[in-house]
């Protein structure tokens, strides 16, 4: 396998590419870049860690508890 575009949403995030330990993730996108050099077992994997980073990102401020004013 050669290196592999990831995408999400239609945009480039990053990609992968082969090494030893599986396929490593290279970030081209800042907001991708918690998961720059991190490895996966498969083009799949590295989706899916994607959506969920995303997913922590756009979380709603209301499930942010909110600290205490003194």
């Amino acid at each position: 396998m050669n290196k592999q575009v990831i995408e999400y949403e239609g945009e480039a995030v990053g990609v992968v590419v082969p090494d030893e330990h599986g396929l490593r993730f290279v970030a081209v996108k800042y907001n991708v870049w918690d998961l720059d050099a991190q490895r996966f077992r498969s083009a799949d994997e590295a989706r899916a860690a994607i959506r969920r980073l995303f997913a922590t990102q756009l979380a709603p401020a209301a499930a942010v508890p909110e600290r205490a004013v003194a």
